[in-house]
């Protein structure tokens, strides 16, 4: 691209997921891909690979699909572990029934 006699090159890789509400918006207003691209300063391949994802992970969610999660799996093969607030509220809660039911059971 040209802006006044100076060549300016197309930015190499930016985080499109930032970008997303104003590109869905121009998307909505009828703007084209290199329109969208050219705003940015980006690639149309670049924006056409963002509304892509972004199409495929709206979709996902209205079917109710969890997005996986990031990362490497853990070597132990035990689930990260949850905050231990939550943690120590289930276990309190837990330890509540079991209470419950043997008193009602009476065996307590």
């Amino acid at each position: 691209t040209t802006s006044g006699g100076i060549i300016m090159s197309k930015k190499k890789w930016t985080n499109i997921k930032i970008l997303g509400a104003e590109i869905n918006a121009m998307r909505e207003a009828r703007k084209s891909r290199q329109e969208i691209a050219d705003y940015f300063g980006l690639d149309k391949v670049q924006i056409k690979n963002g509304v892509h994802r972004y199409n495929k992970e709206v979709k996902r969610t209205s079917f109710g699909i969890a997005p996986r999660p990031k990362g490497r799996p853990r070597k132990d093969g035990q689930p990260p572990r949850q905050n231990e607030k939550s943690e120590l509220e289930r276990l309190r809660m837990e330890n509540k029934r079991l209470q419950d039911f043997l008193q009602f059971t009476e065996r307590k």
